[in-house]
């Protein structure tokens, strides 16, 4: 159904601006922003995917992914369908690039979720798949209908949102997974339609202004983003701009969308990668869509004690104390940790939601 949207206004020459992220879309009547789920109706906008899903589904935390956020924990993921960037390497494109709206076919009130979240006992709510930001009403909804349930929210996102819409938005996030995509504003422009300076701001923002937890993800494509060059310049600026315990996270390609044409990323380019952020004075660096016990252990930062030993998104060990402090020698370890229960493991448990 469609739904009153925000972070719009009209112009002088009679079209409506969308000021929800930096494309800034103007739109005359009937005409939808990039997205495709941001469409002008009348003299108003409306979001066109609000309380509809592509699916819901039970993950384990570490799959979003976040290493420092209640790790073991399950989370309540879903998504709907459109995206703000046109990236030619998307993994998800056959839900973010979707302009059939018939394929949503999962609907979902905000309480009918925090319930649903709340019965499997999930600590958390994802908003995943394709990027919350362009359902950011339907988002902002369903974290208040969270919270009131004491259930924790996460942003796995890209981050491309205008300064206007940002503080709303992550206002309701208690932990975000922010996808810089590459170090270079070539490859934003010729591979994902956008640019790297508004990501690179969010980040910067969400680091000074707020308390949300965050992670980053780069995701490594062969001879794309992956120099040694690169690499090192995207860590020394999460190290001087973010600091040194934002944990990174270095994911496999594997060919899908427009660059099937590519091979997928050889195990090495990780571990290389990890490799130059450590060096550049980065403590948490992970390697992801791949087996890699040591890329994928978190150590104390002090006394090098391995704290959480995982492969791919199953942990192994848990040594951490309660609060989140290395049992050896106290130092605390930075995120948001409580008790651990049983991990939730390397699970995906596709969920039904029973209308009320």
């Amino acid at each position: 159904m469609n739904h009153p949207a925000r972070y719009w206004h009209p112009l002088d020459d009679g079209r409506i601006q969308c000021d929800l992220c930096p494309r800034d879309c103007r739109l005359h009547a009937g005409q939808r922003g990039a997205c495709f789920v941001r469409m002008r109706e009348g003299d108003a906008m409306v979001l066109t995917t609000y309380g509809r899903s592509s699916g819901f589904c039970i993950d384990p935390i570490e799959k979003k992914p976040l290493n420092h956020f209640y790790p073991g924990s399950s989370v309540f993921s879903f998504g709907t369908a459109g995206c703000n960037l046109a990236c030619k390497f998307c993994q998800n494109w056959d839900i973010s690039k979707s302009r059939d709206m018939d394929r949503l076919m999962d609907a979902a009130s905000p309480d009918e979720i925090a319930a649903t979240a709340a019965a499997h006992g999930c600590t958390s709510v994802a908003f995943t798949y394709n990027d919350p930001v362009i359902f950011a009403e339907y988002a902002i909804d369903v974290a208040a209908a969270c919270h009131a349930r004491d259930i924790r929210t996460v942003a796995v996102t890209a981050g491309y949102i205008s300064p206007s819409a940002r503080q709303d938005f992550f206002s309701c996030m208690d932990a975000a997974n922010v996808d810089l995509k590459a170090f270079t504003d070539d490859f934003y422009q010729k591979l994902c339609g956008a640019r790297l300076q508004p990501v690179l701001d969010t980040l910067s923002w969400l680091h000074h202004e707020t308390s949300v937890w965050v992670e980053i993800t780069t995701l490594l494509i062969p001879g794309r983003n992956d120099s040694d060059h690169e690499i090192t310049a995207l860590s020394r600026w999460i190290h001087d701009e973010l600091g040194a315990e934002v944990p990174l996270h270095f994911t496999a390609f594997h060919p899908d969308f427009k660059l099937d044409d590519l091979p997928p990323t050889p195990p090495a380019t990780l571990q290389r990668a990890r490799r130059i952020a450590q060096e550049a004075g980065l403590r948490h660096v992970y390697t992801g869509n791949v087996h890699d016990r040591d890329g994928g252990t978190t150590h104390c930062t002090a006394c090098g004690k391995a704290l959480i030993v995982r492969d791919w998104y199953q942990i192994l060990d848990y040594a951490l104390t309660e609060h989140g402090s290395c049992p050896d020698c106290g130092t605390p370890l930075a995120g948001r940790f409580g008790h651990f229960h049983p991990p939730f493991g390397a699970r995906r448990i596709p969920v039904a939601i029973h209308r009320t």
